[in-house]
């Protein structure tokens, strides 16, 4: 598939604040989510991430400003969203198919008069987009979670969004379902030139994945590369430990982080 590119170039949060009840959960966040580029926030439980999300996605009432821009800083008057949130809520006993869960969406018509050709294609082609074409015809309720994440994200990006958000979407599924599905949203990145904003609490992964990375904790802490951030006072504070024991390699045709190889990695392998 050609390369895509969008005319938006980055969501622009300037001075974002969100309180209830009189409770400030959020202060005066400012940070930028470009085109081409997956951010990743972290953060502990309470920073604001879920806030910041819900701000961003117009869910909830904010103070500041979260305008998006092209690259001559001109309002973009229409931003096209999708969003894979952490889990899915549904009566996993429904005699749903993959294909019909997606076609209820693809479709004003009703699935139980039958899926069009046009359709059909389409699902089939949003399943393709995301390794799941084989998925089509298995109920809903028996997928794993890391192909009924791929479903959640096949919708997602149907039509292709300016923005995708991903909210912990890969929050206990298996090590090769995680890998895929982080594989899948890079070469769509990649391919579409879309902005992606991942909120995850898995740092390793954060480390071998993330173009930006922004540190939450009711504001942005420190923002910037992986190598920059882990390496901060900030992240140390947050999390206990620095960036001393990683080291950079090519994935996805970029810098990313992977663990390094010590002579104790290996003595301890070899012991295990």
């Amino acid at each position: 598939m050609a390369t895509q590119s969008c005319s938006l170039c980055r969501i622009a949060l300037e001075n974002v604040s969100v309180s209830r009840g009189g409770q400030s959960l959020l202060q005066d966040v400012s940070m930028h989510i470009h085109c081409g580029q997956l951010t990743v926030l972290i953060g502990q439980n309470g920073a604001g991430k879920t806030t910041l999300i819900r701000a961003l996605l117009g869910e909830i009432p904010h103070g500041g400003a979260i305008r998006h821009v092209d690259g001559e800083n001109r309002q973009v008057p229409r931003l096209r969203t999708g969003y894979v949130p952490q889990h899915l809520q549904f009566d996993k006993e429904m005699p749903v198919t993959v294909e019909d869960f997606l076609a209820s969406a693809f479709s004003r018509r009703p699935v139980w008069t039958g899926v069009s050709r046009k359709t059909r294609a389409a699902v089939q082609e949003a399943l393709r987009e995301v390794e799941g074409e084989a998925l089509a015809k298995r109920p809903l309720g028996r997928c794993s979670g890391g192909e009924l994440q791929r479903v959640l994200l096949a919708l997602a990006i149907h039509p292709t969004p300016d923005l995708l958000v991903l909210d912990e979407p890969v929050s206990g599924v298996d090590q090769n379902g995680l890998r895929l599905f982080l594989d899948t949203v890079i070469r769509l990145k990649e391919q579409h030139h879309m902005a992606i904003l991942l909120v995850s609490h898995d740092l390793n992964l954060v480390r071998q994945y993330a173009d930006h990375v922004a540190l939450l904790d009711k504001t942005v802490l420190v923002q910037g590369t992986p190598d920059a951030v882990f390496a901060s006072p900030e992240f140390q504070k947050v999390f206990g430990v620095g960036a001393r024991n990683l080291t950079s390699a090519r994935i996805h045709g970029a810098d990313r982080w992977t663990p390094r190889v010590t002579s104790e990695s290996i003595e301890g392998e070899e012991n295990a």
